[in-house]
């Protein structure tokens, strides 16, 4: 044990000089009691909507909410939507390939001498109107940007037309071939 709790217990009378009066004490304690029943006391209320600083608060919270509240009606009647612009990109993305191909290949043929003019203005009408049904496909792709039976009408509509030339200037290349070899037939 250490210096201090010896003291106290060597000590220990002087600090029971004041002892309560258990009696007096309940008495208080009842009397406490019945005169709250009797009247009830009121509940301590604090009023928050005097304070200026929590005016402000509240005025802040109103006005964010409201231009949220604006924002997202405003941007869902404009119809930004992060899977729109997705499928947009998407889109263009397959259109520009495309387009490339198909260009590309319309410029072989053009410039194909071993075509005939009517042939190549017949093949080129063909082509001409797969490009007004792809034109249509687009138009529709636009009202419902989530079909993806439209896009994939889109794409066979690309591969087609690109088939289509391949498979033109596939003849013609075999009739040159078959020209070429019958020149050297003895």
């Amino acid at each position: 044990m250490d210096d201090f709790e010896k003291y106290i217990k060597e000590n220990k009378h002087q600090f029971d000089e004041y002892k309560g009066d258990k009696a007096k004490l309940w008495q208080y304690i009842d009397s406490e009691l019945q005169t709250d029943e009797v009247r009830p006391r009121k509940p301590k209320t604090i009023r928050l909507w005097r304070s200026p600083l929590l005016k402000i608060a509240a005025s802040i919270v109103i006005i964010i909410g409201i231009f949220s509240s604006a924002g997202l009606f405003l941007t869902s009647e404009i119809g930004i939507n992060p899977s729109n612009d997705i499928v947009n990109q998407e889109l263009k993305d397959i259109d520009n390939y495309y387009k490339g191909l198909v260009s590309f290949q319309v410029q072989l043929v053009k410039n194909n001498t071993k075509l005939l003019p009517e042939d190549k203005e017949e093949f080129l009408s063909f082509i001409d109107e797969l490009d007004e049904e792809y034109l249509l496909l687009k138009e529709e792709m636009g009202t419902n940007l989530n079909n993806e039976y439209i896009l994939e009408a889109i794409v066979n509509n690309y591969k087609k037309r690109i088939e289509l030339i391949e498979n033109l200037l596939e003849q013609i290349n075999d009739s040159k071939k078959s020209e070429d070899n019958e020149g050297y037939i003895l």
